[in-house]
């Protein structure tokens, strides 16, 4: 049984990052890029890129007005013709965004520096969370110029062999190609235009993936019941992890919420199918011995500590988490500014979750065994929690910075002299996968020795419910939690 401390309940609950910054190597790769290829009139480019993206999300919008709450949370209710329930009407780039040599060269421009710093700090808890896990066989579907398979490059150097990208424009595939010509130690790379040319093209056995990973793709399929139908075959294609990020919107929210639930629901429903009772399902799902279970079952990594209902998701806030980081010289040179001068860091925000395939450990709550009391508020209804949170995005977001220094983006600087993978925090204790740990949403409230946070957290030791909750930590009552509570960020773990 794992006794925590004050010091290490801090390290375990530390998942948001300071500034990221981009790995000089694959800066090197992009201004190598972006040189060969032709840069007239880059800021149009740019920003029709920027203008397809508010198109699309607009057309998603109306999508999501018309569709079918049930077809998220039973599928198969009312369904008279469940044999073409699933056939793929539209996939991913039907929404009307094609990539060409343009949309190719100002999303690497622009859009890949800020795409890869999310799916590095999803993957970077994902690690952390699971420190015993190392994929060796990786699906990216959704794949663009490679920006997650860099991201995980970062994450897990050494483990990586085999990657199959999954990406239908042929110009990403290429860019992607040229993105990585001068990297050295990579894993076999192979590219395909569909899933299903992915599955026609190897063998059964090798179909299953230990890392299954769809970032910011998603929501590029028009159609909810595709999208739930591309969610259903690459969970097929995991054998353990998969994560799926999309943009730090409500429309995000809301796909990363439907695709969460539905998974949940399917996995519940294979299981109670295979066992003939839920009674004995139950029996099964508890015994993490039972290797049936084991293959049927699913649990939620990140961000929820919980497999329930989504607690945010009948009210008018959404979930979803901010990562800054330092603007790379294509970003500064090609983005454009409203009028104003261009801020030397951005705050890419995002959604995401990470299932894994399974029973949800059954460990004992964090402070158990730590003398520290709460006071804690009654519990309120999302809805009551009226505090704007959009102005906190991250408390100096509005500092004037024009006199920090830059960081070097010298080509002779090496990767570890920046490195944002491996470190010794990591090497920490990291926190379990138990009920016991609830999620910061939000920027805690810091008003004199008072810290108010609002938690998204499990209300059942198995993690099977969960609730939205407002929390007040006191110095007076407990100075130690209090102190961890003044250092806690968005996206941090709160112990319970």
């Amino acid at each position: 049984m794992r006794v925590f401390t004050s010091e290490t309940l801090r390290s375990a609950a530390k998942q948001s990052q300071g500034i990221h910054h981009v790995p000089p190597s694959l800066i090197r790769s992009i201004k190598r890029f972006l040189q060969e290829k032709e840069k007239a009139h880059m800021h149009r480019k740019v920003l029709r890129l920027s203008e397809s993206f508010e198109s699309i999300k607009d057309a998603n919008l109306q999508l999501v007005m018309a569709a079918s709450r049930e077809l998220v949370e039973d599928p198969l209710k009312k369904c008279k013709e469940r044999s073409k329930r699933w056939k793929i009407k539209s996939s991913y780039g039907d929404i009307g965004l094609t990539y060409g040599d343009d949309e190719a060269v100002a999303y690497v421009a622009s859009r890949m520096p800020a795409v890869y710093s999310a799916c590095h700090r999803v993957l970077r808890e994902v690690r952390r969370r699971l420190p015993d896990f190392s994929p060796k066989r990786v699906l990216d579907f959704g794949s663009g110029p490679g920006t997650a398979l860099w991201a995980m490059r970062g994450v897990w150097p050494r483990s990586l062999e085999r990657v199959n990208l999954v990406e239908p424009s042929k110009t990403m595939q290429r860019t992607c190609q040229s993105l990585l010509e001068d990297l050295k130690d990579l894993p076999v790379i192979h590219s395909y235009e569909s899933i299903q040319a992915l599955t026609r093209n190897i063998e059964k056995t090798d179909r299953e993936h230990d890392l299954v990973i769809a970032s910011y793709a998603l929501g590029e399929i028009p159609s909810l019941k595709d999208r739930i139908t591309v969610v259903r075959q690459l969970w097929d294609l995991t054998r353990d992890v998969l994560v799926l990020v999309e943009p730090g919107t409500p429309h995000g929210f809301d796909i990363i919420h439907q695709m969460r639930s539905h998974i949940l629901w399917m996995a519940n429903r294979k299981c109670r199918k295979n066992d003939g009772a839920s009674s004995k399902a139950c029996e099964d799902m508890q015994n993490s011995n039972n290797m049936m279970a084991l293959r049927t079952g699913a649990f939620v990594i990140a961000p929820c500590s919980h497999d329930g209902p989504c607690p945010l998701a009948k009210s008018e806030k959404y979930c979803h988490f901010v990562q800054r980081l330092e603007r790379t010289s294509s970003q500064r040179t090609y983005k454009r500014s409203k009028g104003e001068s261009l801020r030397g860091f951005e705050d890419e925000k995002f959604c995401f979750v990470a299932l894994r395939r399974g029973v949800r450990p059954q460990e004992t709550w964090p402070l158990d065994d730590v003398k520290f009391e709460t006071e804690r508020q009654t519990i309120q209804e999302p809805e009551d929690l009226d505090t704007d949170y959009e102005e906190q995005l991250l408390p100096e977001a509005d500092e004037d910075i024009s006199n920090e220094e830059p960081v070097s983006n010298n080509s002779d600087i090496t990767d570890s002299d920046t490195d944002n993978g491996y470190n010794e925090e990591d090497e920490q204790v990291p926190a379990d996968l138990g009920g016991g740990w609830g999620r910061i949403i939000f920027t805690p409230v810091r008003r004199g020795n008072r810290v108010t946070m609002d938690v998204c957290r499990s209300t059942k030791q198995d993690g099977s419910e969960g609730s939205f909750e407002r929390i007040v930590i006191s110095k007076m009552d407990n100075p130690g939690l209090h102190r961890q509570a003044r250092k806690s960020l968005w996206g941090d773990l709160w112990p319970f």
